[in-house]
């Protein structure tokens, strides 16, 4: 479910075990967390600044902080990805195998987390549907399938080609009959192509929302901006996904899936 061509801006400088409360947002608390184990103040990160044990994820931590970052959505990929090599090394299990086993079942914990947060955060798009499920402007396995008023008319004549294919494929087709089922693929491979460019259209217009995103975060009273911006995601990721499902249901009717 990739998105190509997303511009990266970079991330910034620190160690994610230790700095995950450093870059929240302006508008989230720094929370005062102590250390299980020494009772000192953690730092909010994977490990006690003081003590270096490992610690249990604050309840409010979401994936962005999982890595020390703010809720961006134009992240630099190359360097998540370099961070989850790195946590993945210092969580892992093995690490731990002499510990206490609170600490062995945190490492399993952290692990798992780690896992599932990369594979959310690396995906643009899965990057944005996170942050508005998190939002509540999103409920998970739901979206608008409806189609966009602009393209009801292009979406009408395809399902009609649709149809046609799907009867033609049923019934079976003389010899004399076969050169009007090549026009009917060709016109439905047209029309695929046509809204596979409406896709990349969508994508590009995510991708200038998502810098939008961004610039809100840095406005001290940015709610209703960061509202308004949500409500243009959500309605672009609604258009995404019909458009994305065109394309793929007409592959499948002629033989590409």
């Amino acid at each position: 479910m990739g998105c190509a061509g997303f511009s990266a801006p970079t991330l910034g400088e620190g160690d994610p075990e230790n700095s995950m409360t450093a870059t929240r947002t302006q508008t989230e608390p720094t929370p005062s967390l102590s250390c299980w184990s020494c009772k000192a103040p953690s730092g909010g990160g994977h490990f006690c600044a003081a003590c270096g044990k490992i610690q249990p994820l604050p309840r409010d931590a979401d994936y962005f902080a999982f890595f020390a970052l703010p809720q961006k959505l134009q992240i630099d990929e190359p360097g998540l990805e370099q961070r989850f090599h790195q946590l993945s090394w210092k969580l892992h299990p093995d690490n731990f195998v002499k510990a206490s086993e609170y600490e062995r079942n945190l490492a399993l914990e952290r692990s798992s987390e780690l896992n599932d947060a990369y594979r959310m955060l690396r995906d643009p798009i899965s990057r944005v549907e996170y942050l508005l499920l998190r939002a509540g402007v999103r409920k998970e396995g739901t979206t608008k399938q409806q189609a966009p008023p602009e393209l009801l008319e292009e979406v009408f004549e395809l399902n009609e080609s649709l149809d046609e294919l799907r009867e033609a494929k049923s019934e079976g087709l003389p010899s004399e009959a076969r050169g009007d089922l090549t026009e009917l693929r060709a016109k439905l491979t047209e029309a695929q192509q046509n809204f596979q460019q409406k896709l990349a259209e969508v994508d590009a217009e995510l991708n200038a929302v998502f810098a939008e995103w961004d610039q809100t975060l840095a406005q001290p009273d940015g709610d209703a901006a960061r509202k308004a911006v949500m409500a243009k995601l959500n309605e672009l990721l609604n258009r995404r996904s019909y458009i994305r499902n065109l394309v793929r249901n007409v592959g499948e009717e002629l033989g590409q899936n």
